[in-house]
């Protein structure tokens, strides 16, 4: 069977009409974060974390939990001290759960070259449970990032534990 002009004009029809809803459909979801295609470094899947002894002080053990983010994400700002945490071991929960201590408006710019580190501050004194992972959730001046990062290293927590707010550099 022959294609007519009629035909043709109705697939060349068609054809632009599926081009127009598919451009409709990749243009809403491209984005992942206003004005940009690149993901949040702040996303739980696209930084790393990882928990170190810090020096102590008067009464204190402290950690810090750096965070660092690979190139090719968005940088992002988190701000005061993460919600939600809890510790863990060898992927068991403990019992101790944090405060949060010190100024909790304060912004910083997380990035690609822009790491940045929040404190775990625990009592001397006490009888401590020995973790190797924190879970966390980033917060921002306007909400909280969804879902959990994890931090990986060896610690002690007690109760009366308590986290600082992030702040810039590792």
């Amino acid at each position: 069977m022959p294609i007519t002009k009629s035909m043709a004009a109705v697939s060349a029809a068609a054809l632009m009409l599926v081009g127009a809803a598919g451009a409709g459909v990749a243009r809403a979801s491209a984005p992942t974060a206003v004005g940009t295609a690149r993901p949040s470094a702040c996303r739980p899947a696209n930084h790393t974390a990882r928990i170190a002894p810090a020096p102590a002080s008067s009464g204190h053990r402290h950690y810090r939990v750096t965070l660092t983010a690979a190139p090719g994400y968005e940088p992002c700002r988190p701000a005061g001290s993460p919600t939600d945490v809890r510790f863990y071991r060898h992927g068991s929960p403990d019992a101790v759960s944090a405060g949060r201590y010190g100024p909790q408006r304060v912004v910083v710019t997380f990035g690609p070259g822009h790491p940045v580190h929040f404190d775990i501050q625990v009592p001397d004194g006490t009888d401590g449970v020995p973790a190797d992972e924190v879970s966390f959730t980033l917060r921002t001046p306007d909400g909280v990032i969804p879902g959990d990062s994890s931090a990986y290293g060896h610690l002690t927590v007690a109760p009366g534990t308590v986290v600082g707010p992030v702040r810039p550099g590792a």
